[in-house]
């Protein structure tokens, strides 16, 4: 089981709150922190501990540059406020903004890189695009001759396993209320608009609740007739020995992705590669995914029918709210690792720095990424269920959007106008004909 940092409970329960956080990764702990600076009363309950599941288990990058256009103005937010939290929270988070850099070889890579750089602009971002001179001289020395890359010195890297655990310790100081080990089993209802949340420990009552269950939010908002579409694509990531100084940020090249750490060793993992967990609810929207499948993606991931299908996120069996659910059975998701993941990404790093020649994996891990079609979050509210608001589908990137997203979930709960246009996350681009966009960029 991977560690995060442990963040104490509220002794005391409480029967009412105005706002209910259902999820505490690093997005249900940032929208739990800006409610609670802002004096609302916020309660934020977890079915296991804060940070324990994705949040705690992604790179750590914390990046604008390639994201996708609809994403990079919540990217551009999010690196203020990752910026500005170390003095807020009085927490180092790990955040360090020592630049991103991407190499390849590949000529395909380099011209969409150029295209996204000309399109960044636009928004208001710089990204520095790389000659093959250029990239050769600032990449690692010894390996591959790379033909191009692009460099953003403002992006950064911050530490998976204090981040959402300072989020919620700065969220308690401002009032809010924690229950770790306390599932949501689902939504109070009076006279069709919410009235708060039944949990294992009893009810909650509020007026306004936010879904941030990231891998589990489709099966809790299924359970209410609410269709979000999202499938969970398990990635594998893994902690090396300590190694030379040679990436002092993050670093992607040919068949890995490469982050410094406080500790002296490395994040790596390989990009875009994963695992799909054969389940129902998966299944059932498969079809959304068909023109994501048509490009590369397909050749990167892998299918395995497990008991994911019986008792995972995707399951599709339903419960009532004064018995044990779903939530309760499943703490923590702790999806295995892939072990051929593994040796693709250390086999990759090694090629292309040779200073890692001795490296080795200390520890290897995988989490469950709740991807939508089109790779861009949903953060919005149910037309259907007023009070109810849903912030998840983050598509791998939820880290690092984070605390912008939950400035952006804080100004819809609330009736704030929203910091950015909120119309490309809608809930219901999934089902009103909308044409779900091609995804661009991972």
């Amino acid at each position: 089981m991977l560690r995060v940092e442990e963040v104490y409970d509220t002794p005391e329960f409480s029967g009412a709150a105005d706002v209910i956080v259902i999820g505490a990764g690093i997005v249900g702990t940032a929208t739990a922190y800006e409610l609670a600076r802002r004096g609302v009363s916020v309660a934020l309950v977890d079915k296991g501990v804060v940070g324990g599941e994705q949040s705690g288990r992604n790179w750590g990058w914390v990046r604008q540059q390639n994201r996708d256009i609809f994403e990079l103005p919540l990217a551009m937010r999010s690196l203020r406020r990752w910026s500005e939290l170390r003095d807020e929270l009085q927490i180092d988070l790990g955040f360090r903004r020592e630049g991103i850099l991407y190499a390849s070889a590949d000529a395909k890579s380099i011209a969409q890189w150029d295209a996204w750089c000309r399109r960044a602009r636009e928004v208001g971002f710089v990204s520095h695009l790389l000659s093959s001179t250029e990239i050769n001289s600032r990449a690692p020395r010894g390996g591959p001759r790379y033909a191009g890359g692009v460099w953003s010195p403002d992006d950064g890297r911050a530490e998976p396993s204090r981040a959402a655990p300072a989020l919620a310790e700065g969220a308690k100081r401002h009032g809010a209320l924690l229950y770790q080990n306390c599932a949501a089993r689902g939504l109070d209802l009076s006279a069709g608009r919410v009235s708060g949340v039944w949990t294992e420990r009893g009810l909650i009552k509020a007026s306004r609740v936010v879904c941030a269950g990231g891998a589990w939010s489709s099966r809790f908002c299924k359970r209410h007739n609410v269709e979000l579409v999202a499938v969970n694509v398990v990635g594998t990531a893994m902690r090396t020995s300590v190694a030379a100084n040679v990436v002092n940020g993050c670093f992607a090249g040919p068949g890995f992705a490469l982050r410094r750490r406080l500790d002296g060793a490395y994040t790596l993992a390989v990009p875009g590669f994963g695992r799909i967990d054969l389940a129902p609810l998966g299944l059932k929207n498969a079809l959304r995914y068909y023109s994501n499948y048509q490009n590369d993606i397909r050749k990167k991931l892998k299918y395995r029918l497990s008991k994911a299908w019986f008792e995972g996120p995707e399951a599709s069996a339903t419960w009532q709210f004064d018995e044990v659910s779903p939530f309760e059975r499943c703490r923590v998701l702790d999806p295995k690792p892939d072990l051929e993941f593994v040796k693709v990404a250390l086999d990759s790093v090694k090629r292309a720095i040779p200073e890692f020649s001795d490296m080795r994996v200390v520890h290897a891990w995988a989490g469950a990424i709740d991807t939508t079609p089109d790779l861009i979050p949903v953060i919005s509210d149910v037309s259907e269920l007023p009070g109810f608001y849903v912030a998840t589908g983050f598509s791998g990137h939820g880290f690092g959007l984070g605390p912008a997203a939950g400035e952006l979930v804080a100004d819809m709960v609330t009736g704030a106008k929203p910091l950015l246009d909120i119309s490309p996350y809608r809930l219901g681009r999934f089902t009103d004909g909308s044409s779900l966009k091609v995804p661009e960029m991972m």
